[in-house]
């Protein structure tokens, strides 16, 4: 695997503990389909959250300020992938978009922080 590949995975796997954590249930890891991806999906009490993890060593750039409109529609169209497949609708409970920010610098250890709501369906 590549050091960045492997750097991606640590994080998810820091960031899905974290959110276990805070109270989240972990119902799925790294759901692919055909038009994209997204890293983990929970429950935060009654809402279904789609979560894309950010992790980077100390940069300039805030981990989900790196999450693009091309990622965030990959992350929409793999949610509904997950739902369809899953067999719940869109309406049938509410449906969030966050994003777990893991920075690891050197001289300051590991961060995490979670953005509720960090983006929607429609943007």
């Amino acid at each position: 695997m590549h050091s960045r590949q492997t750097l991606g995975a640590w994080g998810e796997a820091v960031a899905a503990s974290w959110l276990e954590q805070l109270g989240y249930r972990l119902l799925a890891r790294n759901h692919r389909c055909r038009g994209g991806e997204v890293d983990l999906v929970a429950e935060d009490g009654e809402c279904v959250c789609f979560v894309e993890v950010r992790t980077r060593r100390s940069s300039w750039v805030a981990p989900a300020e790196t999450i693009d409109a091309g990622k965030r529609r990959r992350v929409v169209t793999a949610a509904k992938d997950y739902l369809v497949k899953r067999g719940r609708r869109a309406g049938t409970r509410p449906l969030r978009f966050d994003a777990v920010e893991v920075q690891l610098d050197r001289f300051e250890g590991l961060s995490l922080s979670l953005h509720r709501n960090a983006f929607d369906a429609l943007d």
